[in-house]
């Protein structure tokens, strides 16, 4: 196939991605919408132990070995809330099993734009914003897919497939590019060490930041959401996982800035604000293994930290000038 072909076929991956995606926030909706509610809290209800009756004579005839008490069934606390997982057979979770099915191959489309697009320019595929974001939406998913491997989150499918599928369309209606060659300060082997280190690690961030704004959305009663317990473990272990990525990325960038420009920091907007998001989210863990902060705080802390992630990756190339300003939006 030529490159045009290619990247012809790289385009209709990102469509089918998109759509893909969107089917799918509709079957995990499904399964949040008419499944089964949780507690507010990471306890269960305990049941009020039931108590027997007194009557007329119940002393006389506990003492009349003739006559046993049967005693009473147990009563059933009145607004008990009914168990979390919901039956393998119901409708809602045959809906959230093929939205689950449905987001691998959304997965595998957005896998192939991103491949596609990369044998078109005969690089790697992220050298402008249009690349940059469509890998990052990839990441988001290929988190939330891998953490679903070990770990039931498929509460978060809704979301992240949301966030997926506008983020795509955001690259495709504003920051479309069409494949071709790069400037030359990113034609380097760097950019495969230092920006897939930043867009895995987005992805993660991306994630935690969903279960963040869930945390801050979900009340302490009974609501189809988890726990906030369990959306903070999720925020908490995807964070643990992407900030020494992100350490690596920005480390990587200042080698790399040293080989392209002659010095290894010069206060540019980029470089800022990946510096400001990286002590924002050490803020965060530094909090919660220092100062014990959980809750509410701390997921204050972390969405801060996510607001600057977001300002850093999109913001800065936009709307600031500076040696990393390579949108190239047409």
């Amino acid at each position: 196939m030529s490159a045009e072909q290619l990247a012809e076929l790289s385009d209709l991956f990102v469509v089918a991605a998109v759509l893909l995606y969107v089917v799918a926030m509709v079957g995990f909706a499904i399964e949040l919408a008419f499944g089964r509610a949780r507690p507010g809290k990471a306890e269960a209800v305990k049941p009020v132990e039931a108590k027997q009756p007194v009557t007329v004579g119940a002393a006389d005839a506990a003492a009349t070995p003739s006559s046993p008490v049967k005693p009473a069934d147990p009563v059933k606390p009145s607004g008990s809330v009914k168990p979390a997982s919901e039956p393998a057979g119901s409708g809602s979770a045959k809906a959230g099993t093929v939205a689950l099915v449905l987001a691998w191959l959304g997965w595998a489309a957005n896998l192939g734009a991103i491949a596609t697009r990369g044998l078109a320019v005969d690089r790697w595929p992220w050298g402008n914003m249009y690349e940059f974001v469509v890998a990052i939406c990839f990441a988001a998913v290929t988190a939330f897919l891998g953490t679903q491997l070990r770990h039931n989150v498929r509460f978060l499918g809704g979301f992240v497939m949301v966030t997926a599928a506008l983020g795509l369309g955001l690259a495709v209606k504003v920051f479309y590019t069409s494949a071709g060659p790069v400037v030359p300060a990113l034609d380097s082997y760097w950019i495969a060490i230092h920006v897939t280190a930043a867009i895995i690690a987005s992805g993660l961030l991306t994630m935690a930041g969903v279960a963040g704004v869930l945390y801050l959305i979900r009340g302490d009663g009974v609501s189809r959401l988890p726990s906030r317990a369990d959306l903070e473990k999720v925020a908490h272990r995807a964070i643990v996982f992407a900030f020494p990525l992100w350490t690596f990325a920005v480390i990587a960038g200042a080698l790399w800035a040293d080989r392209a420009w002659g010095r290894y920091w010069g206060w540019d907007p980029k470089e800022v604000w990946s510096f400001i998001t990286w002590v924002a989210y050490a803020a965060y863990l530094h909090a919660r293994v220092t100062a014990g902060w959980r809750g509410k705080a701390a997921t204050i802390v972390q969405l801060v930290a996510f607001g600057c992630l977001l300002f850093n990756l999109i913001g800065v190339n936009i709307f600031i000038d500076g040696l990393h300003s390579y949108a190239d939006v047409d």
